[in-house]
């Protein structure tokens, strides 16, 4: 696999804007990916390359020292909860090291992709693993809709999922 990575400044609206361009190149076949953050989020907390899981879906996983990260962006939907919830499953290593679920960047959750965070919650709960969900407003929302909040261990930012088990 080939991979390369540039680096670019921009400023918007008086805010320092990265932007990171990867090729990644395998087997099967070549692929641009493109990442868009403010100056200085690059560092822990940030996963830098996510894999395509579908069409609308796009999934990362960090092992970090004191949690299993991972980042999704994109849609959770009818289209993705089977590519979400084996993603989780094939990334995740039971124990006791706790899982953030980072659905911060997620554009659109359904009652399909509401369906694969309480089926990984369960999961979660049978093994006895922590775990929280950080989600943004559109997320917040539709989890405290159906009154999932307190089952998925809702946070608002990864600073207060990070704290949440730190405490």
């Amino acid at each position: 696999m080939l991979r390369h990575s540039l680096l670019r400044r921009h400023s918007l609206r008086g805010h320092t804007l990265l932007l990171r361009h990867t090729f990644v190149a395998t087997a099967t076949k070549p692929t641009w990916l493109t990442t868009l953050r403010p100056k200085g989020a690059w560092g822990a907390g940030a996963i830098n390359d996510l894999q395509r899981l579908t069409v609308s879906l796009r999934g990362g996983f960090e092992q970090q020292a004191q949690c299993q990260l991972f980042q999704f962006t994109g849609q959770l939907d009818a289209y993705s909860d089977k590519q979400f919830g084996e993603f989780i499953a094939s990334h995740r290593s039971t124990g006791t090291k706790p899982l953030i679920i980072d659905l911060s960047r997620i554009d659109f959750i359904d009652s399909s992709g509401l369906g694969a965070l309480v089926q990984m919650a369960k999961d979660c709960n049978d093994h006895k693993q922590p775990f929280v969900v950080v989600g943004n407003a559109r997320v917040i929302q539709t989890v405290k809709l159906v009154r999932l909040d307190a089952f998925l261990h809702l946070q608002s930012d990864l600073e207060s999922a990070l704290h949440h088990f730190a405490a």
